[in-house]
């Protein structure tokens, strides 16, 4: 983190660092400092007033962003960093090897927050609490509500995670500097092994990287009066911010985001005219988020979605993957002639949701506000949400579904989100021995979605179900 921030203070070519006096840290998760800000800040010989550890969630840095512009632009503080690093490659590779780190110590009360700590008992038995297992689900709902097959879905994801390793590779930063093609990246096969369906690895994020950035924000006038020349200056417009239920299972339906599509809509409302991206980043840690997001902003299957790579090949520092995107937005904006850049994180299951403009230029119309969020829009799309009744036995339909994989390649069983008739909805578990049901859920030709069975209940109090006869 020191040094991404030396290496942004050069970039910005002035003595900016002893200025800081608002710094916000990104939450670690590989080595988790005791209190990192304030080591962060003796190293630098800093003494910010405001000094923030954030909360977990890959859309921080861009809420962090937003919230140090917004206090520059009231007048609460000059200079302003955002920082944060992971190194999760290092800290795999010492437990796999038995070797110490020499590093500072680990916070030995650092309590990371997990999906496992409160998503419902029924999920994190099942195995589907993590973010690998979790984003099928909506994937698979939203493929059946687009009208496309398994085959066409994956193909589209394989296009999309293509272009995004073309990025990738031209990156200098990137973890992975190497291109696929959209058939390496679909094809599943010994190298490239399915991770939960329809995701192989090569289109889950890659968490096992050593990455830091860091991001400096003060006002037009004070970076005129440093020297600072207006084509090395990149301007943040405007920004709008939502969340959903924390817990999926407490969500209406898996075929829209009610807060993505609220912060897209707000963000082209506020630019307007300039409606128009040149440059984007569409959070990609998984290929459902960017499809739902280029739906929304009605842009093209072939568009390039990322400046920095993607989460797959740039590399997933956990929660700081959007100040390493900032920074690679800012990079291509410099010195272009009124050109905006779209940066949209998202953090837990599709579950907060912030975006902002940046922009090579000032803006004549948008303008920064403390109101940003569009939680109210979001919410008013809500529908009812079904009843949990994970006791339930009896016909019921798929809402939709996973399968999860184990590394050696084989299938480990399945899990259906199910509607019982009566409306309500329970997760269930499908045998992997339970070869009828397995092959309806894996077919490449045609979506099980809506597809009903019927549900038992197991001897370990699992519900199970399989495809009715």
């Amino acid at each position: 983190m020191e040094s991404a921030l030396r290496a942004a203070e050069k970039d910005a070519g002035n003595a900016l660092l002893q200025m800081i006096d608002s710094l916000d840290v990104i939450q670690e998760f590989s080595w988790p400092y005791a209190d990192a800000p304030a080591q962060l800040s003796d190293r630098l010989g800093i003494h910010p007033k405001h000094c923030v550890y954030g909360p977990v969630g890959g859309e921080t840095p861009v809420y962090f962003i937003h919230e140090a512009a917004l206090r520059i632009w009231q007048g609460e503080s000059e200079v302003a960093a955002i920082v944060g690093a992971e190194a999760q490659y290092a800290v795999t590779s010492a437990r796999k090897q038995g070797a110490a780190l020499a590093w500072s110590p680990r916070d030995p009360s650092a309590k990371l927050i997990r999906g496992t700590d409160y998503l419902h008992r029924m999920a994190v038995e099942l195995g589907v609490a993590s973010p690998a297992t979790v984003y099928p689900f909506y994937e698979n709902a939203t493929l059946a509500a687009w009208g496309q097959t398994p085959e066409q879905a994956r193909a589209e994801s394989g296009k999309l995670w293509e272009k995004c390793s073309s990025v990738a590779a031209s990156n200098p930063y990137s973890w992975q500097q190497q291109s696929y093609t959209a058939e390496e990246i679909a094809s599943p096969n010994e190298a490239n092994r399915m991770v939960a369906w329809p995701y192989t690895v090569q289109m889950v994020a890659n968490p096992q990287v050593n990455q830091g950035a860091a991001v400096l924000l003060t006002s037009r006038g004070k970076a005129r009066q440093l020297g600072i020349p207006d084509e090395r200056m990149v301007h943040v417009w405007c920004g709008a911010a939502a969340n959903e239920p924390a817990d999926y299972l407490h969500r209406d339906q898996y075929v829209r985001v009610h807060s993505q599509e609220a912060v897209l809509e707000k963000i082209l409302q506020q630019v307007g005219d300039l409606g128009r991206f040149d440059q984007l980043e569409l959070y990609s840690c998984f290929p459902v988020v960017p499809k739902m997001a280029r739906r929304t902003l009605a842009i093209g299957a072939d568009t390039v979605v990322t400046c920095t790579g993607g989460l797959s090949f740039f590399g997933a520092p956990l929660n700081n993957y959007m100040t390493h995107a900032t920074s690679a937005m800012v990079r291509a904006l410099r010195g272009q002639q009124n050109s905006i850049g779209l940066l949209y994180g998202q953090g837990g299951y599709l579950t907060k949701h912030h975006a902002i403009v940046l922009g090579s230029h000032a803006s004549a119309t948008s303008r920064l506000s403390a109101d940003y969020s569009v939680q109210e829009t979001a919410d008013a799309r809500r529908h009812g949400v079904p009843a949990l009744q994970m006791d339930y036995s009896g016909p019921a339909s798929i809402e939709s579904f996973t399968v999860i994989y184990r590394k050696d390649t084989s299938m480990s069983h399945g899990v259906v989100i199910l509607r019982s008739p009566h409306g309500t909805r329970l997760l269930a578990k499908v045998s992997s021995t339970d070869q009828r049901s397995m092959q309806v859920l894996t077919s490449m030709r045609n979506s099980p979605i809506g597809i009903s069975g019927h549900v038992s209940i197991g001897t370990d109090a699992i519900p199970v179900w399989e495809i009715s006869q």
